[in-house]
């Protein structure tokens, strides 16, 4: 459903840099990967996009090709998370794990923008955190629905960034 979005908008090789800016100030790099175990782990079906996960829930095996981490990414983690959730932060322990690391203060890369990234920042931000969404480092396979959703996260969140000026408050 994202491949050919994520592909023509050029996000990956964007927060691959943007991850590696990061990891050179010494920012610690979290990812979160929706996936399914056999058991279902977490996985509520209560809405039709989660109905639409649970029946294809073979994509999203932990080993599935789809919920590998991108290639580009794939060594830039020093902290990986699976979920069964839209949120990053639901139904895991990085919420605890950001506290225990003194981590305060969130910048969200990835897709599906009006999805996970979105539900993400909300959570991110009603759990206490300072979340930023890097608006040239996320995406959806829609532009307008892109567009919609980054209005919707600068009213809710700390406010969209750029990788130009993700670092400049730090």
């Amino acid at each position: 459903m994202l491949a050919e979005p994520v592909a023509a908008s050029g996000v990956v090789q964007r927060a691959a840099d943007f991850h590696k800016q990061a990891a050179e100030l010494g920012l610690p790099i979290v990812f979160t990967r929706f996936t399914v175990p056999e058991d279902e782990g977490r996985l509520v079906r209560n809405t039709g996009f989660m109905e639409s996960v649970g029946a294809a829930q073979h994509e999203f095996r932990p080993d599935a090709t789809g919920s590998r981490l991108i290639e580009e990414m794939a060594d830039q983690a020093d902290h990986i998370v699976d979920n069964q959730k839209l949120s990053g932060l639901a139904g895991n322990d990085l919420p605890r794990w950001l506290v225990e690391n003194d981590i305060d203060t969130l910048f969200l890369t990835g897709v599906a923008t009006n999805l996970t990234v979105e539900q993400t920042a909300r959570h991110g931000t009603d759990l206490g955190f300072t979340v930023y969404t890097v608006a040239d480092c996320v995406t959806a396979a829609d532009p307008q629905v892109h567009t919609a959703s980054l209005s919707n996260i600068a009213l809710v969140s700390a406010g969209l960034r750029t990788t130009a000026d993700a670092f400049d408050r730090l």
